[in-house]
């Protein structure tokens, strides 16, 4: 059974972030609110947490996970960017997209594109998912909480506790989340390509 944790969207109660970065740290999987909309989440170890997130979105081996990352400094250990790009990605982030990037070594192989060797990057502006961040030290490998054969994301806390009560470890809920996924750009080529039009202002990078 999930654990439920009630958050202050404003001023997350230090002692909630640590037990839910406990459980992360513990190998657990969580659901919990992005500036974005809802996503599954795990430490970037977690082997079994990500295997549990393909289960239960029914992802084939071709899935962009996303490292939902504090700042850039931990971006840049985890992806290659240039000097050019990293202008261009810096003027839009905080914010509702996900970038494509050709990884580091950092990373292991089971979260990259098994043919082109990328991976999806954001850092997200939302207090509780910066809080967790903070005191996880690293980033949250995840993906929008989309369910398979249903077009919108799970938005209400109490839902998700009820629906995936004992497919995930614990359920954040921090008030009203958005609907609409994340806008996501392939920088992975020459031109940048529009994946899929989200929160972002795809306008940016066409």
């Amino acid at each position: 059974m999930a654990k439920y944790f009630d958050v202050h969207p404003d001023n997350p109660q230090p002692r909630l972030i640590s037990q839910v970065v406990e459980l992360l740290r513990a190998d657990g999987l969580i659901a919990y609110p992005t500036d974005s909309c809802y996503a599954l989440g795990c430490r970037l170890g977690n082997k079994e947490g990500i295997d549990r997130i393909r289960e239960i979105r029914s992802l084939g081996s071709d899935h962009h996970f996303t490292l939902i990352c504090r700042d850039f400094a931990q971006f840049g250990q985890f992806v290659h960017v240039s000097n050019a790009l990293f202008r261009l990605v810096k003027a839009a982030t905080p914010g509702g997209y996900t970038f494509i990037l050709p990884a580091t070594k950092e990373l292991p192989r089971r979260l990259l594109h098994p043919r082109k060797k990328t991976v999806g990057v954001r850092i997200p502006d939302h207090v509780v998912t910066q809080a967790l961040l903070v005191e996880l030290g690293e980033p949250l490998v995840s993906s929008t909480l989309l369910l398979p054969d249903e077009s919108e994301p799970l938005t209400q806390g109490w839902e998700i506790k009820e629906r995936l009560d004992h497919v995930v470890d614990a359920v954040i809920d921090s008030g009203e989340c958005g609907a609409t996924p994340t806008t996501v750009v392939d920088f992975s080529q020459d031109e940048p390509e529009i994946l899929r039009r989200g929160t972002g202002d795809p306008s940016l990078f066409e």
